[in-house]
């Protein structure tokens, strides 16, 4: 399972399409929209993606992860638009026979998610705002993807 979506994400289906009856372990990861970051109060973010793209990029990564560990499923959801604080921006779901494989799993899969999916963060803050990570979303094309 694999998603870009603006709608508020639900972990339920997420760990339903990676639980497997072989897999003792199920690791769940949330991104949290939080309240501050460097010093600064965040108001609330907003996310941006080319979704095809960023499909794709996660279909990449649970690849890598399933060549790199033990895991019986992967699935991953980002959610864009939006998004205020306490909210959840981020859900990465791995399951394998064992915790420690699908902690590693579910760990590796954030930071590459993080590394290689093209979707982009803006800050808001009281006095202002700035696109934090990626390429501004305007700015953005395929070829740079």
């Amino acid at each position: 399972m694999f998603a870009i979506t603006r709608d508020p994400l639900d972990p339920a289906p997420l760990v339903a399409a990676v639980r497997k009856d072989e897999a003792g372990a199920l690791a769940l990861f949330y991104g949290v929209v939080r309240n501050e970051n460097l010093g600064r109060r965040v108001q609330y973010l907003e996310y941006d993606a080319y979704p095809d793209m960023a499909i794709r990029k996660m279909r990449e990564v649970a690849d890598e992860v399933r060549a790199r560990f033990p895991v019986t499923g992967v699935g991953i959801l980002h959610r864009i638009g939006r998004l205020e604080i306490g909210e959840t921006s981020l859900l990465v779901a791995v399951s394998s026979g064992h915790r420690a494989e699908a902690f590693a799993a579910c760990h590796y899969a954030v930071d590459r998610v993080k590394e290689i999916v093209p979707v982009w963060k803006k800050e808001v803050w009281d006095d202002g705002s700035e696109w934090i990570e990626g390429h501004r979303p305007e700015a953005r094309s395929p070829e740079r993807t």
